[in-house]
Parts: C-alpha cells; sequence; structure tokens
C-alpha cells in the first residue's frame, strides 16, 4: 500500500528541509530492505546519524544565509543615538553640609 501526501514550502528553506527528508527517508528504506536480519539497526544507524547532521548543517546554512540577504535588502542598521552629555534626572547633588 502506498500513501502520498502532497506538502507545501512556503520558503526556500522548507522546501530544501522536505526535498532532503524525503531522500533520506528513501535511502533508510532502501538500505534497511538490502540489509540481511540482524544487522539493520547498525546500518540504518550508521547511515541516518551523518546524514541528519548534513541536513541539519544545510537547514543552519541556509537559514543564515536568508537572513543575510534579507537584511542586505533592508540596508545598514540605523545607528545608536548619541548619548545626552548629562541629564537633569541623573546629576549627582552635592553632599548636604550641616
Amino acid at each position: 500500500m502506498s500513501a502520498r501526501t502532497t506538502f507545501h514550502a512556503e520558503t526556500p528553506l522548507q522546501a530544501l528541509i522536505l526535498q532532503q527528508a524525503l531522500l533520506l527517508a528513501k535511502q533508510l528504506e532502501a538500505t534497511a530492505d538490502a540489509t540481511p536480519d540482524g544487522q539493520v539497526l547498525a546500518k540504518v544507524e550508521a547511515l541516518a546519524v551523518p546524514a541528519a547532521r548534513e541536513l541539519a548543517r544545510q537547514a543552519v546554512q541556509a537559514t543564515l544565509q536568508a537572513q543575510a540577504a534579507a537584511a542586505e535588502k533592508k540596508g545598514p542598521r540605523a545607528a545608536p543615538a548619541p548619548a545626552a552629555a548629562s541629564s537633569p534626572g541623573t546629576r549627582a547633588r552635592p553632599d548636604a553640609t550641616s
């Protein structure tokens, strides 16, 4: 029985993650099917762990690149306002003498 689901990616990052996750799932299924009994866990895990790390790395990289591109479109950040020389509410009071 074959289940078919449609996914909708709203951003390029989501599309990348969906594509990579589906590819990984196919690789895991093929590995599990081709591996002799008693070795499936070790073989699938050996494939899954580095592939998941790579997927996470690609997702982080794509996220940071998208953020950088969006920041470049906005232009440079506004400079902070200069600090006031002194404020009436923050002046030190002279010591009281009695």
